[in-house]
């Protein structure tokens, strides 16, 4: 094999093999997909007890979409990071999830909260330094 002695044919190269956590979720979408959500990422839509506002989620194939990726990337962005930033993403989390909760059935406010916490964990990646 030869060594990569041309810098640009290096970042040519590596360029190609860059992802986004969008993309990352984006591969990972099929997988996701039912014609009846049967579970949400963050919590089982046959369990009893459910609030209002989850129920809702379950029974809204975008909200469970939703709740899907922001679950999804939650969770691979809290293990990337130490103690500190880790402990402050689940004080985050837990705020966020009674701002949803206040939304009760309203599937536009839900919907506006699911994109507000999206966009932040999104704000929240693109924010790490990445070697490429």
């Amino acid at each position: 094999m030869q060594p990569f002695h041309d810098r640009n044919r290096l970042a040519r190269t590596t360029a190609g093999i860059a992802f986004s956590a969008a993309t990352l979720l984006a591969s990972f979408a099929p997988l996701t997909l039912s014609a009846t959500p049967a579970a949400a990422a963050s919590f089982d839509c046959h369990a009893s007890g459910l609030s209002a506002n989850e129920k809702t989620i379950c029974d809204n194939l975008q909200l469970n979409d939703d709740d899907v990726k922001m679950a999804t990337m939650y969770t691979m962005l809290k293990g990337l990071f130490a103690m500190g930033v880790s402990g402050d993403m689940a004080d985050e989390q837990k705020a966020w999830l009674a701002k949803r909760e206040a939304c009760g059935t309203d599937v536009s406010c839900i919907s506006d909260a699911y994109q507000e916490r999206i966009d932040a964990l999104q704000k929240l990646y693109d924010g790490i330094d990445k070697p490429i």
